[in-house]
């Protein structure tokens, strides 16, 4: 043999060598839960969309140390029974090493004694306080807390010198947990509420509990939901001409609220996440860079504004593409970094994680925003 040949032959078995390890390395399998239909659509449609668009992303810029990540999808259509399911063929069947999701508070709660006894983490795109408290060692969230988006409301409830409110909540997960956090956090800013009613999930008409509400003392509303019930207690209220203020919690911070409730929409306020008006946001806000960069691309592959909800998405996988970079893709390890995250800045807000913290944000990741001229801008 030539030494030339000789030389190739060598320079070929050592490309070849270099080669044959990223060819056969085994993608990273990570589950997502979300109600991609049914009628938490409006949450599940643009988490799938916003996770599967970072998951390409991230995959085209050479994946996680030269492994790709394969997302496995399942729609739960909001049912529990539906994610309890999902969640089982994600663990026994798919073997992932991490689930993102469910996109609602009550699937997320009936699917944590599953991730628990598995010691799978997951990362909901829920918002109810349960969820992570009191803390349980496999369950993170990306959404934020109820008790947080109150807090905001009646802030601006006693800087408006308004002590007497009606709340009316939805008779589901999302809005049980609201209500507890209403009636609870009255008393630390001096809020009476006088009137407490409630909304069936598929309930099409709250004139009845709109009305009972225009009779009290109440100086303003807060429901407490997510669509399509919100948007037909703001028509209510409009059409029973109830001349109080109406709040709404963060359930229904996204465009598809203004769509459903159309004119009835003007003059609402909510807390929400900043990406809402990211375009408002002073340059110096240490959010604004990722929440542009999000909004147009998820406008550039989508032809829709990113919200809310999608996030919630984006959260969650970077969350969890930070956790394998630094601590690898068992889920152990993933567990033990996720608990580590310091001073993330996502969609959502800033979140640092702790042993004694899995939800990771404060008040701050709220901003109070109005429907003015049928879009959110920040209120004033």
């Amino acid at each position: 043999m030539s030494s030339k040949t000789f030389r190739l032959l060598f320079v070929f078995l050592l490309l070849a060598i270099m080669v044959i390890p990223a060819v056969a390395a085994e993608p990273v399998k990570i589950g997502a839960l979300f109600s991609i239909t049914g009628p938490p659509s409006f949450l599940g449609e643009p988490e799938r969309n916003t996770a599967q668009m970072v998951v390409d992303e991230i995959n085209k810029s050479g994946g996680l140390k030269g492994r790709k990540i394969e997302l496995v999808i399942y729609d739960t259509q909001g049912d529990p029974t539906k994610a309890n399911q999902a969640a089982t063929r994600l663990i026994k069947d798919d073997k992932v090493v991490a689930i993102i999701g469910p996109s609602t508070t009550g699937e997320t709660m009936a699917i944590i004694p599953i991730i628990e006894k598995a010691n799978i983490p997951l990362i909901s795109c829920a918002a109810g306080v349960k969820i992570t408290e009191p803390v349980k060692k496999w369950v993170f969230k990306t959404a934020q807390n109820d008790a947080l988006a109150v807090a905001r409301i009646y802030e601006q409830l006693k800087k408006r010198r308004i002590s007497k409110v009606a709340i009316l909540t939805v008779s589901d997960g999302f809005g049980s947990s609201g209500r507890e956090q209403l009636t609870a956090q009255a008393k630390n800013y001096n809020i009476q509420i006088i009137s407490d009613e409630t909304y069936g999930p598929k309930d099409t008409d709250m004139t009845a509990q709109v009305t009972k509400i225009r009779g009290s003392q109440a100086q303003a509303l807060i429901c407490w939901g997510t669509n399509p019930g919100p948007a037909v207690v703001a028509r209510n209220v409009k059409q029973l001409d109830l001349k109080i203020p109406l709040y709404m919690s963060h359930g229904v911070s996204s465009k598809k609220f203004i769509e459903l409730a159309g004119d009835a929409a003007e003059g609402i306020i909510l807390p929400s996440g900043r990406v809402l008006v990211a375009n408002f946001l002073p340059n110096s806000d240490p959010q604004k860079k990722t929440l542009m960069a999000y909004v147009k691309n998820y406008q550039k592959r989508y032809k829709t504004e990113g919200d809310h909800f999608g996030g919630h998405a984006w959260d969650a996988v970077m969350l969890l593409k930070g956790a394998i970079e630094r601590g690898g893709d068992t889920p152990t390890a993933i567990r033990d970094q996720l608990e580590k995250t310091n001073a993330f800045s996502g969609i959502g807000g800033i979140f640092t994680f702790s042993p004694q913290d899995h939800a990771g944000l404060t008040k701050d990741a709220f901003v109070l925003v109005e429907v003015k001229k049928n879009k959110w801008v920040l209120a004033k």
